[in-house]
């Protein structure tokens, strides 16, 4: 792209006259494809402010159906919406935000036989990943996947009124992956839950947009790397705080790129 619309200049005016994004900036942004894995809570508000901002393409991985109990969190669905796939209506609400967006949606749950008979070539694509999956075993495979493609990973994560969100680009020998902050963390059965012990929207909602914002900062570059640290809110306090994370030397995904 060499030349914004007249249409472009009057959309993505407020972030033109960013002087950290700027028109490279939002070239930059029209230009890029983002992977989200999860159109739940996070997912939601994260599409919603990509599409908003003119990201180029969303690639959107999810195999769950609407229901009643999602309507209190995930912002892009309505009553009517109950019982149909949750990445066929994000598709549609995303184009009604940006209709200059190409949507891709795979309505399956990204495990690891999906997609690698050319797996290098799926991944290739992408600018970034935002994972705001449900569960580790999914969460570690994306981390896997983002280290052995060369993918920067947004990760963001709720419980209750708390939020955790990191930026991971374990191929790199001094930079922590997923995996160095939970280790080989497992689902037991007896797990907790947000259907459980339940979850604020409302931090859902700040979790989701933080998540696009890092997605942004990865393609346009602006202000300081996040990469090495985890954000921590609580929304009980409420505070912020930002705790290092070191890389694991033991680390089964990213131990070989240290050498």
């Amino acid at each position: 792209m060499t030349e914004f619309t007249d249409d472009q200049l009057d959309r993505y005016a407020r972030h033109i006259v960013l002087r950290d994004v700027g028109g490279l900036g939002q070239k930059k942004i029209i230009n890029a494809h983002i992977l989200i894995v999860g159109a739940g809570g996070i997912g939601c508000p994260a599409i919603q402010y990509l599409a908003a901002a003119g990201i180029g393409a969303l690639t959107i991985v999810d195999n769950d159906i609407i229901s009643l109990s999602n309507l209190q969190r995930q912002v892009l669905f309505s009553t009517g919406d109950i019982g149909k796939p949750k990445v066929e209506i994000a598709k549609i609400a995303a184009q009604k935000i940006n209709p200059d967006v190409l949507i891709n949606v795979v309505n399956e749950r990204l495990t690891a036989q999906h997609f690698f008979d050319d797996a290098a070539a799926f991944f290739g694509q992408f600018d970034a990943i935002i994972d705001g999956s449900d569960n580790y075993q999914t969460r570690l495979l994306v981390s896997d996947l983002s280290i052995a493609h060369h993918v920067p990973l947004v990760s963001a994560a709720i419980g209750q009124f708390q939020g955790q969100l990191g930026v991971f680009r374990g191929w790199e020998k001094d930079k922590p992956c997923y995996r160095c902050f939970v280790g080989d963390a497992l689902d037991p059965d007896d797990c907790d839950n947000c259907s459980d012990v339940g979850v604020l929207g409302a931090m859902v909602g700040l979790m989701g947009s933080f998540a696009a914002m890092e997605a942004i900062r990865v393609v346009t570059g602006f202000g300081k790397d996040p990469v090495g640290k985890l954000q921590l809110f609580d929304g009980l306090s409420p505070a912020m705080r930002s705790i290092n994370l070191p890389k694991d030397p033991e680390c089964k995904s990213c131990r070989p790129m240290m050498a």
